[in-house]
Formats: structure tokens, C-alpha cells, sequence
């Protein structure tokens, strides 16, 4: 008898860390370090507007005249963010994440960001359910 899907609830990192649209990009870096992670949610009141990754601030930073402590999350940002409802399927997600070479999934519900869902986390899912298998 099959398995039952397991949903992204169970393997997403719940409350991840955010920046604010309005923030320097240096904050956004410093809680990349601090957190030692690659994703943040942007966020502008509450609202999810965009994502923000370390590879998005050091790309933009190789640009001219681009300061750090004065130029904001929001024109660094992507507005392109896959998101998901808790109760998804995991493999929908790993699909979507496959297909469109996203690095995270951000987890939303009634409109707000309860957890993230990356790369890592799905390289840590896939070593839990291959040792869960007993091989």
C-alpha cells in the first residue's frame, strides 16, 4: 500500500528570518551572516513582496556607484517568489523547484509567511526519507 504524500508543513523551516523592503541592503546582509543563511522574504507590512537571496545582493553589488548602506532590499529584491500553502504536497514542491531552478519555496498562510522551504531543507528531507526507508 502506498505512502501518503508527506505536505511541506513537516519539512519547511518554520519562522524564517525577514527584511523589510526598506532596509539597506547592508541589513539584509548582516542577517544572511548573523542567521547563516541564503533566503530572506521581503516583507512590507506584514506583506510578502519579494525575496532576497545572498546571491542577489552580490551581483547586485558588483554594479557601479552601489552603496551597501544606502541602496534598499526593494531594488535588490526579486518580486518572482514561489509560494505555497502549508498543506501542499512535498513532491509538488520539489517539482516546481526542479523545473523552474528556484532555490526556495516560501510557506504562506492566510497571508502571512510561517516558513521557507530551500535547497537545503530539501537535501535534508531527502537524506531523512532515504534513512526512513531502512536502506
Amino acid at each position: 500500500m502506498p505512502h501518503p504524500m508527506p505536505i511541506i508543513r513537516k519539512y519547511m523551516t518554520p519562522s524564517p528570518h525577514s527584511v523589510g523592503r526598506q532596509q539597506p541592503l547592508i541589513e539584509a546582509h548582516r542577517r544572511l551572516r548573523e542567521y547563516n543563511i541564503r533566503h530572506l522574504p521581503v516583507l512590507d507590512g506584514g506583506k510578502l513582496v519579494g525575496i532576497v537571496t545572498e546571491r542577489d545582493l552580490h551581483l547586485v553589488e558588483t554594479l557601479r556607484d552601489v552603496d551597501p548602506e544606502t541602496m534598499l532590499v526593494e531594488e535588490a529584491m526579486s518580486t518572482n517568489v514561489y509560494a505555497v500553502p502549508p498543506d501542499t504536497p512535498l513532491d509538488e514542491v520539489a517539482d516546481e523547484m526542479a523545473q523552474q531552478k528556484y532555490g526556495s519555496a516560501v510557506v504562506m498562510q492566510n497571508g502571512k509567511v510561517v516558513g521557507i522551504f530551500t535547497t537545503v531543507d530539501a537535501c535534508a528531507t531527502l537524506r531523512d526519507l532515504l534513512r526512513s526507508r531502512g536502506a
